[in-house]
């Protein structure tokens, strides 16, 4: 269905879709790999959270209309956000915490209504963990773009009909706009820690400098597994999996949301997820993991995949079930926009400008957010206590998967301030 235009700047579909032969059964089970060819039940045309699901664990804050980077002005806009634990009378235990790329506000917590899977960073956030909860009061707002419950493609656009491919684009900045809105809304004046990795980790180093701009103190910055600008590299990266999702037949547009059950674009959105996939984990993890053994008893010979083609498959088909493709296009997009220097006088002149104490993360590991990136940041934020490394088979996953390691470095970060508090 053509939907008409909006008084915006819209992101329109930049391909015609083509009948591809990608358009298949994906062969996998929610639970994990199986034969192909099983009987699967149909993927959603869309995994977003929408109006009048159940809310779970969520909390929304409607934060009025937002003037973006790009140019036009997205009229409103609702945050969905989580807290844990309690605020201080005096505000000083505020500790923003933000996710990655297909991550949402669901930080720590069981599965159950609203909520298809348990908390990203649960060994992290919670009471007695490493941001202790009986301590902090912790906030976690899904991203601006994003599809469980902040605005996004998936929610309802002024003319009463999902926005879709007509949401315009929107940069880091934007977002941290945004999140700078929930944060006045929630009467915060001061965090005393922003926390971010991957994503996460480009709108943490935004907040270092637009949080004072706006009157909002950033005391402490923990940047994990990230960068300060986007490389071509990671723009290459990026490249084939929006290219995969805008030429799945399902796609239409942008516009499926009224398409039944396996009629949407989870084709696409699982081939983008492969691709991603790949670079979130290490040659050596999958190499040792794989290696070259068949899946089951499927023979590669005749038609049977391998071991780690069968991996790849779950994986797509797992965030198919519970993403939304155009959310996934636009937060892409977003991060491809991230560079801190833009407007600013270069990288190294941002970077300089970051008043807070810095903990820098990188993961040795990793091919998509190279240490190299890390090193970088840590070399030029004034008060940075240098480069840390976590040290992973697991590539880029390692700061969703080492806890033994990033864990005690985040707690020494957060100790190490207590006892500088303490001493004045």
């Amino acid at each position: 269905m053509s939907l008409p235009p909006l008084p915006l700047v819209p992101r329109s579909a930049r391909t015609t879709p083509i009948v591809s032969s990608a358009n298949r059964v994906l062969g996998t089970q929610p639970g994990g790999p199986a034969p192909r060819g099983a009987s699967l039940p149909p993927v959603p045309a869309s995994g977003a959270w929408r109006e009048g699901d159940e809310p779970g664990s969520r909390r929304f804050a409607d934060v009025g209309g937002i003037e973006l980077e790009g140019g036009g002005l997205l009229p409103q806009v609702t945050v969905a956000y989580e807290t844990l634990g309690t605020p201080a009378a005096d505000g000083s235990n505020a500790v923003l915490v933000l996710h990655a790329l297909t991550g949402d506000s669901h930080v720590a917590g069981p599965a159950g209504p609203g909520h298809r899977s348990a908390g990203w960073w649960e060994a992290m956030v919670g009471p007695g963990r490493p941001i202790d909860t009986d301590r902090y009061f912790v906030v976690v707002p899904n991203v601006l773009g994003g599809c469980q419950g902040t605005t996004g493609p998936a929610s309802t656009a002024p003319d009463g009909r999902p926005w879709g491919a007509r949401f315009p684009r929107v940069t880091t900045r934007d977002q941290v706009a945004v999140e700078i809105l929930l944060a006045h809304e929630l009467g915060i004046q001061g965090w005393e820690l922003v926390v971010g990795a991957s994503m996460g980790g480009l709108r943490a180093l935004e907040w270092a400098l637009m949080g004072p701009e706006a009157g909002i103190e950033v005391r402490n910055l923990a940047a994990v597994a990230t960068t300060a600008q986007t490389s071509a590299d990671q723009i290459a990266w990026a490249h084939p999996q929006l290219a995969a999702i805008r030429l799945d037949p399902g796609w239409a547009g942008g516009q499926y949301y009224d398409a039944p059950d396996g009629a949407g674009p989870h084709a696409g959105l699982a081939v983008a997820r492969q691709i991603a996939h790949t670079t979130y984990r290490s040659a050596h993890e999958l190499d040792t993991r794989f290696g070259r053994l068949p899946q089951g008893g499927e023979d590669p010979l005749t038609d049977g995949r391998y071991a780690v083609q069968s991996y790849l498959d779950h994986h797509g088909d797992k965030l198919a079930r519970r993403f939304d493709a155009n959310s996934y296009v636009v937060l892409t997009e977003s991060m491809l926009t991230h560079d801190l220097g833009r407007d600013r006088g270069g990288v190294e002149a941002a970077l300089s400008q970051i008043t807070a104490r810095t903990l820098v993360v990188a993961v040795d590991s990793d091919r998509l957010f190279p240490p190299a990136q890390s090193a970088r940041v840590a070399a030029w934020v004034p008060r940075s206590e240098g480069l840390r490394i976590v040290t992973s088979d697991y590539g880029h996953d390692g700061f969703l998967i080492e806890f033994d390691q990033l864990g005690p470095i985040v707690r020494d970060f957060l100790e190490a301030e207590d006892r500088v508090t303490s001493s004045r």
